[in-house]
C-alpha cells in the first residue's frame, strides 16, 4: 500500500486541549512522523465539556465548543505548515468522550464531524470505538496497535505507558519476521486513573489545573491506608481487557490536606500500574511513557521506585509523546479506510477483529 498523509485530532479525559499531528503512512508498519502541535483549550469551552461529563449526549453549547476548537486547531496547523487542505488525504478525529460506558455498550464522542469535514475541506473518519463497543468490546484504548508498528525494532517484551486523565498500558512481545502489525501479540487494557483525579483535585483547592512536576505531592505524605482500601475495588481484579471512564472511582481525600491529598492520588495511580503488571504475559524489559503525565517528575521517579524495569518517557526512543495519541487516529483513519482492524480482542476484548468508524466527505457545491 502506498503513504498516504493523514492529521490527527485528539483531546484526551485531561481536557487540556487539542492534540494534531501528522503523518505519512501505509496504515501498516510504514510510519513518517511529521510535525505537531496542541492547541488548548479556553475556560470557556472546558467549561461547557466539564458540564456535560457523564452524560449521554452533549449540550450544543459543548458540541460547538469541541467543533470549533478542533477546526481551529486544524486551520492553524495548516498554516502553520504551509498546507493546503488538497495536501491532506485524511483526518482522524476522536471528538472529546463524556461518557465512556462498554458494560452497557456505550461510548459517547462529541463534535460535529460533518461540519467539520465541510469547513475543513478534507475527509474525515470519526466515531472509532462504538462499533467495538456495540461488538462487545471495551472500545479503549484503541492505541496499541499503533503502539506495535512504532516499536518494531525495540527490544520486547515492552509496556508503553499513557498516563492521561486515565492510564492505560499495552504489552508488546516479539512478532515473527513476516507478521502483520495485527498478529504482534498484545495486550492492552486501562491500569487505573492518571492525571484526572489529580487535576480535579488540584483545581478544586488551589485554582491551578493540574500539579506542576509534582511538586505539591512531592512535598505531601500518601495515605496507605486509602490506596489499600481504593485498590480492593473489583475493577482491579478484573482481568483484562477492560477500561475506564474518567469519573469511575470515587476517590475521595477532602479531608486531607493540599499536600497529603495530591500524595495519596499519585499514589494510587502508581500502585494501580504496579498491579497492572500481573495481568501481563511476561514482565516488561522497559516501560516508555506517553501522555501529561510523563512530565510529572514526581510521578515519574515514584513509578521507577515502584517498577522492577527502566522506565523512560517515549522521547528516549524517538517518538513524540505530545503527538502519540494525536498521531494513532491519524494512523487508525487510514485504516478504517482500508478496513482494516482497528480493535482486536486482546486489545478491547472485542470477540473478533474489528474495523471501526465512520467517514464523512466534504459536500460538494451544487
Amino acid at each position: 500500500m502506498t503513504l498516504r498523509t493523514a492529521i490527527g485530532m485528539m483531546s484526551g479525559t485531561s481536557l487540556d486541549g487539542v492534540d494534531v499531528a501528522l503523518i505519512r503512512s501505509d496504515g501498516a508498519w510504514r510510519i513518517e512522523a511529521g510535525p505537531a502541535r496542541t492547541s488548548a483549550y479556553s475556560a470557556d469551552r472546558r467549561a461547557a465539556i466539564r458540564s456535560c461529563l457523564g452524560q449521554d449526549r452533549g449540550s450544543a453549547a459543548a458540541v460547538a465548543a469541541v467543533t470549533d476548537a478542533h477546526l481551529g486547531a486544524l486551520q492553524a496547523f495548516l498554516a502553520a505548515e504551509n498546507l493546503h487542505p488538497a495536501d491532506v488525504d485524511w483526518v482522524g478525529f476522536h471528538g472529546q468522550t463524556i461518557r465512556h460506558d462498554p458494560q452497557n455498550r456505550r461510548t459517547v464522542q462529541i463534535g460535529d464531524t460533518q461540519a467539520l469535514a465541510a469547513a475543513a475541506g478534507i475527509p474525515v473518519v470519526s466515531d472509532f470505538r462504538s462499533a467495538d463497543v456495540r461488538g462487545g468490546g471495551q472500545g479503549a484504548p484503541l492505541a496499541p496497535l499503533y503502539h506495535a508498528a512504532l516499536a518494531a525494532g525495540l527490544e520486547k517484551p515492552l509496556a508503553v505507558l499513557n498516563l492521561g486523565g486515565v492510564a492505560n498500558v499495552t504489552w508488546i512481545g516479539s512478532a515473527g519476521p513476516e507478521s502483520g502489525v495485527e498478529e504482534t501479540p498484545l495486550m492492552a487494557f486501562d491500569t487505573g486513573p492518571a492525571n484526572a483525579l489529580l487535576d480535579d483535585w488540584m483545581l478544586d483547592r488551589t485554582g491551578a489545573s493540574f500539579d506542576r512536576n509534582g511538586e505539591t505531592a512531592a512535598r505531601g505524605a500518601a495515605d496507605g491506608g486509602r490506596i489499600a482500601a481504593w485498590l480492593g475495588h473489583p475493577w482491579f481484579r478484573t482481568a483484562p481487557p477492560k477500561s475506564l471512564d474518567r469519573n469511575a472511582f470515587d476517590a475521595a481525600v477532602d479531608d486531607l490536606s493540599v499536600e497529603n491529598g495530591a500524595a495519596t492520588l499519585t499514589a494510587f495511580t502508581v500502585q494501580s500500574v504496579v498491579r497492572a503488571v500481573g495481568w501481563m504475559p511476561e514482565a516488561p524489559r522497559r516501560w516508555l511513557v506517553t501522555g501529561g503525565g510523563r512530565r510529572n517528575g514526581f510521578l515519574m521517579d515514584c513509578l521507577r521506585a515502584a517498577l522492577d524495569a527502566p522506565v523512560d518517557p517515549v522521547e528516549a526512543v524517538g517518538w513524540n509523546g505530545d503527538a502519540l495519541e494525536a498521531q494513532a487516529f491519524a494512523w487508525l483513519a487510514l485504516r478504517v479506510v482500508d478496513g482494516l482492524p482497528t480493535s482486536l480482542p486482546q486489545t478491547t476484548g472485542v470477540p473478533a477483529p474489528t474495523s471501526g468508524g465512520v467517514i464523512d466527505r466534504p459536500r460538494r457545491a451544487p
